[in-house]
């Protein structure tokens, strides 16, 4: 016999009196948490009661009803209506919809509708928003309406922008939150999707690697062209700017790239034409010069503006202020904030007296030019008195402090008016397809070009640093110059300081430490130097031998040349019998002998400088070096642009150099060295018959050559 299912019979319902309820006792939430009285009878008040009390019959001693109702679960509710009465909006006989709970326990009535409530998620929170946005309500309105700040309003509607597949992926607990925060930077679905397909494979699905792959396109808004043009221009201009509203994001990213180099390009020439007034010959703009683009050029010696008497008076107080507050403070730990404060308000408008104008001779001006560009916090530089080469009049005969190719003016025509106006920009080169993908492929001529002239830059400011070095290198080359005439062995020196010149500027090869290590020190020994190379002479000779040493060696440095130039119909004989260049070879002695070690000089791989210029396999060789095969199949799935990005972090502090940078060590074994080369550019690769190898003498062969 089937068993009767039990009906369900629920609690009747009815509307009493609010001056018939009092809150009990049996209520189990204790803790204030949540949407406080006052918002919930706000809420009461726009909306009316959205869910009825849970009440109980008050009885007497003898079980009769009182015609009073108790309150276990529903206590916030209740405190909130009466709130409404104690401010007159609501009267007190004001009839509430109630349940009427007869049997069981209070306390368990009270714990179970806090148990069972489910809080809202988070995205049908947003979706929520964005339909009250759909339906007209403004930002302001829907945080005063729901008790959030306007801000969480804006974030919460850019989240419900999301890609609706990312926000599937979200409900069913596949990213998390701050995912997809990170996601809301863009707002092009399509691309959003591609780089969740790519993070959630590979695993690198940290917010901010999201982030940076989003934006991998785009330019920060610190960048120094941002900072000089302003953002508020680009955006005028029709610029868009991508914001991130849960990071701090430095002002956003800049999409049209293009747009912001025509802007910072257009400024820079109108300063140019204020500047051509001044009547020099020539003035050269460019967002940024290359490193040593003044080479071979000789700078006028300006004179600085005379200071006033009473800007001397003020130089005089502000340097007394300065020396009185250090003077009070030097014991102290730590200084005042207000004192802190002050010191640099000194600093700065010391700075400013330093800076003033400089006067040069008119007919100088007439003969030299101008270079006019963005300086690395955003600001206009200006750096006035340089004459070309084709520009000097035999009369002046003078000497250049250092000489180089003239490559780096740009083209520019002799001659040219003071107000013509010639803009340079940096071009690009050709990379390596996405299709070419053979392991055995040579690195790029000009990839490897860009790399050693880092290793160019940090072996002379290695060499400058060890003078005894220094000097045995020089002394090398002048004994194979006075004894060995037809000597195999080359020498990377090229002494007569002849600096020779980076055909390929690689990428922040001007920023590099190396570069900025050899400009300070080159400005600090000028500095100590006469003006006149009349009194030269006597300078040095005042020097002790500490001195000297040093000088030497700083002005070895510079002809130093460890660059990889590819073979062509001048250079392509210039190998000895062994089938390695003679200057590279000499330069690997030489970086041997001072502990040259790039990973140190502040080499690091990045997507511009190696990662972005070569191929696939070469990347996951690069990783598989440095991190392991595990490493390298985490991102082999990865189309390049992407890959490189990764390979960049997963590179980042690990010490990793290609081939061109790296040391060759001579005591490494045959089947090391055969190994190596392999691997190695096609210029390092024996070219002779392997079974004839070492059969000849290798200095015939080179007498030979």
């Amino acid at each position: 016999m089937t068993k009767a299912v039990q009906k369900i019979t629920l609690s009747p319902s009815r509307d009493i009196p609010f001056n018939k309820l009092v809150l009990s006792q049996s209520n189990v939430r204790r803790v204030k948490a949540g949407v406080s009285i006052v918002q919930l009878a706000e809420s009461i008040a726009q909306r009316t009661l959205l869910q009825s009390l849970n009440v109980r019959a008050v009885v007497d001693a003898e079980g009769k009803e009182t015609g009073m109702f108790e309150v276990p679960a529903g206590g916030r509710r209740y405190r909130a209506l009466e709130l409404l009465v104690k401010q007159k909006r609501m009267a007190k006989t004001q009839a509430v919809p109630c349940v009427v709970r007869e049997g069981g326990i209070a306390e368990d009535d009270s714990l179970a509708e806090n148990d069972e409530r489910v809080g809202l998620h988070p995205l049908d929170q947003f979706r929520a928003f964005q339909t009250l946005s759909s339906a007209g309500m403004s930002e302001e309105d829907i945080a005063a309406r729901h008790f959030v700040t306007p801000a969480v309003v804006k974030q919460r509607l850019r989240l419900a922008s999301v890609s609706p597949k990312l926000h599937d992926v979200y409900a069913e607990d596949g990213m998390a939150l701050e995912q997809l925060m990170a996601f809301s930077v863009m707002a092009d679905h399509t691309r959003q999707e591609q780089v969740w397909e790519n993070v959630s494979r590979s695993g690198y699905d940290e917010p901010y690697q999201i982030r940076r792959m989003l934006t991998e396109n785009t330019v920060r808004a610190s960048d120094r062209r941002v900072q000089f043009i302003g953002l508020d221009v680009y955006e005028q201009a029709g610029g868009g700017v991508l914001r991130d509203l849960f990071e701090h994001d430095d002002g956003g990213w800049l999409q049209d790239v293009a747009l912001l180099d025509r802007l910072a390009t257009d400024k820079l020439k109108s300063e140019a034409e204020t500047i051509a007034a001044e009547g020099w010959k020539w003035i050269s703009v460019a967002l940024e010069f290359p490193y040593g683009h003044t080479d071979r050029l000789r700078e006028l010696e300006g004179k600085p503006v005379d200071l006033t008497a009473e800007e001397q008076a003020t130089i005089d107080a502000l340097n007394a202020e300065q020396a009185k507050l250090e003077s009070e403070y030097q014991d102290a730990d730590e200084l005042p904030e207000e004192v802190d404060q002050r010191l640099g308000e000194i600093e700065l408008a010391l700075t400013v007296f330093e800076d003033r104008p400089v006067l040069y001779d008119p007919a100088g001006i007439a003969a030299a030019g101008v270079f006019v560009s963005i300086d690395s916090e955003g600001r206009l530089c200006v750096d006035r008195g340089y004459v070309r080469p084709e520009d000097e009049t035999p009369a002046a005969d003078c000497e250049l402090e250092r000489g180089t190719d003239a490559s780096s003016t740009g083209g520019r025509e002799a001659g040219a008016s003071a107000t013509r106006t010639a803009i340079s920009v940096a071009g690009g080169s050709a990379e390596p397809g996405e299709d070419d993908e053979d392991p055995a492929r040579p690195l790029p001529d000009r990839l490897i070009i860009e790399l050693t002239a880092h290793r160019t830059l940090a072996l002379r400011d290695a060499l400058a640093e060890n003078p005894a070095v220094a000097f045995q290198a020089v002394l090398h080359n002048f004994v194979l110059t006075a004894f060995y005439r037809f000597a195999s062995t080359g020498s990377c020196l090229e002494i007569g300081l002849r600096t020779p010149t980076f055909p390929a500027q690689a990428p922040g090869l001007r920023e590099s430490v190396s570069a900025k290590a050899v400009e300070v020190r080159h400005e600090s020994w000028k500095a100590r130097l006469p003006k006149s190379e009349t009194d030269l002479w006597d300078a040095l000779t005042a020097l002790d031998g500490a001195a000297q040493a040093s000088l030497f060696a700083h002005c070895a440095s510079f002809a130093i040349n460890a660059l990889y130039e590819p073979a062509n119909r001048y250079n392509e004989g210039r190998v000895s019998a062994h089938g390695v260049r003679t200057r590279l070879d000499q330069a690997d002695v030489v970086a041997r002998a001072v502990g040259l070690d790039l990973v140190q000089a502040g080499w690091r791989p990045t997507v511009d400088n190696y990662l972005g210029r070569v191929t696939k396999p070469r990347i996951l060789e690069a990783v598989r070096e440095a991190k392991g095969e595990t490493s390298a199949q985490l991102i082999d799935h990865l189309k390049k642009a992407d890959m490189a990005k990764e390979a960049e972090r997963l590179l980042d502090g690990s010490g990793w150099l290609p081939e061109p940078l790296r040391l060759v060590d001579p005591g490494a074994s045959p089947v090391e060295q055969e190994g190596e080369a392999a691997a190695l550019p096609e210029f390092l690769a024996d070219e002779e018959d392997p079974e004839n190898a070492g059969d000849d003498d290798p200095q015939q062969l080179d007498a030979a050559e």
